[in-house]
């Protein structure tokens, strides 16, 4: 039909467009209503059965179980609907279950679900290593190892690290999050709950200040006390790597400010060290950009990934300059799962869709418009109690304080927010040192309406939480 015929009967089309969503929204519904009726169980009985068969030390932040998910809502095994600004930990940028990463996914089983790369290799690990080597920062060759979680690609990038420069020095920086296994736990640079009573920890790894308006610790600071670091404990000619975060995780969702991360980067090249970006959380397009280094211009030697690399599948990696790379011998890479073949596929639909949607530009979007309803909503309803709203792209935090005189750390009145938003139907989770910041992983496809639906229900979980003091 020409676009002269379609004119006419543009209403006609808009009816029908309306009319498929409600639809859409239908086949969810009743999607949603048969799995729920399935469950057949409550959230009692599950976490009755949980106290009672699954390890103490893993903890869940809220007490709902999960029965179906749908893009950016959640709904638990009683039927009750949450609206999901989580996203799993910042794994879900492309949604719960996207049709791309599932449809991928189903098509790689019906092929094979394992063999182990380092027995009988297949072509998603190779097609994947070529997609995120074209996707790193930077001019040089690059080439990719695939492992199966975040901490054991930090753990992969720092063995490669020391095998490039034969050194065995790591230097991390308070706040920074790396991981919760014996190695990545001495880089992490928060104690509670990680680090009680499991050291000690590895030698060798230095903690180095990181910028703070709260504490007065200006840019200027931090490289002074990195410098002096080279004085009195990590000698630069033994130092391998230096590792961070270009937006701290848990350590508060604050963005490295540009100048030090340039300022890194001449410290490493003077002495011979190489920078780790760890993109565990940043990475695909949280922040905008495909990984959150390239905010300041930096090319890192090493990048970790993992979380939204697939979509919700197990996957992660190390992506580095070749020669660094390939350091290490012929097998002293790897691992049984690394690279599982599903996953890959998952990846490289995830990636997909982040292109095709557009997914980039709707990260600073969403950002732009959640800074502007989080500054509108601590004004409103909570004036001198929003400290600080941060972060880039859609990699959002609020912190809260109890007043603006003292800026003392509010983590309680953080607790109750996030409690009260729960009983609302929003999932949140806190972030911090201090544990008083909540952060922002809404999926990137969600629909503006349930963003705003998510908001709204954020600012009466405040208002809740403030009467509660009254």
């Amino acid at each position: 039909m020409s676009d002269t015929a379609k004119k006419p009967r543009r209403k006609v089309a808009q009816k029908k467009t309306t009319k498929s969503a409600a639809s859409a929204q239908a086949v969810v519904k009743n999607i949603v209503s048969a799995a729920v009726a399935g469950a057949d169980v409550t959230n009692a009985q599950l976490i009755a059965r949980r106290n009672a068969a699954v390890a103490r030390g893993v903890a869940s932040a809220a007490p709902i179980y999960a029965q179906y998910a749908e893009n950016a809502e959640l709904w638990d095994v009683e039927g009750n609907r949450y609206i999901d600004f989580v996203g799993g930990i910042g794994v879900l940028n492309t949604g719960h279950r996207h049709p791309k990463v599932i449809a991928a996914a189903k098509a790689q089983e019906d092929h094979y679900t394992h063999t182990s790369f380092q027995v009988v290799p297949y072509g998603p690990y190779i097609e994947l290593a070529e997609k995120l080597n074209a996707l790193a920062p930077g001019d040089a060759p690059k080439k990719t190892l695939l492992v199966t979680t975040g901490a054991e690609a930090v753990e992969n990038a720092v063995k490669i690290a020391r095998a490039a420069t034969g050194r065995p020095g790591v230097i991390a920086f308070t706040g920074g999050y790396h991981g919760r296994t014996l190695l990545t736990l001495g880089m992490t640079g928060k104690v509670s709950p990680y680090k009680k009573g499991v050291g000690p920890f590895p030698a060798d790894v230095f903690r180095a200040p990181f910028p703070s308006v709260r504490d007065g610790i200006t840019v200027e600071d931090a490289i002074t006390g990195l410098k002096n670091l080279f004085l009195t404990d990590a000698e630069p000619s033994r130092v391998a790597a230096i590792i961070i975060e270009p937006v701290l995780g848990e350590g508060g969702y604050t963005p490295v400010p540009f100048e030090m991360m340039h300022q890194l980067r001449e410290i490493c090249d003077q002495h011979g060290i190489l920078l780790i970006a760890d993109e565990v959380q940043a990475g695909f397009g949280r922040t905008g950009t495909w990984f959150a280094i390239e905010h300041s211009g930096v090319v890192p030697d090493l990048i970790t990934v993992a979380k939204s690399m697939a979509g919700g599948y197990p996957l992660a990696g190390v992506i580095g300059r070749a020669d660094v790379m390939d350091a290490m011998e012929p097998g002293g890479l790897g691992g049984t799962y690394g690279g599982n073949p599903v996953a890959c596929a998952a990846a490289l639909a995830a990636i997909e869709a982040i292109e095709d949607e557009g997914l980039l530009a709707r990260s600073t979007a969403m950002g732009e418009t959640l800074k502007a309803r989080f500054a509108e909503i601590g004004a409103r309803s909570a004036p001198y109690r929003f400290w600080d709203i941060r972060g880039l792209g859609a990699m959002i935090a609020v912190e809260f304080v109890t007043d603006f005189d003292s800026a003392k750390p509010d983590a309680d009145f953080t607790k109750r927010v996030i409690a009260h938003a729960l009983k609302r139907g929003l999932l949140l989770l806190s972030c911090g040192m201090h544990g008083n910041a909540v952060r922002v992983m809404v999926p990137l496809t969600a629909s503006d309406a349930v963003v705003e639906e998510g908001l709204s229900i954020f600012e009466a979980a405040v208002q809740a939480a403030l009467a509660e003091e009254a």
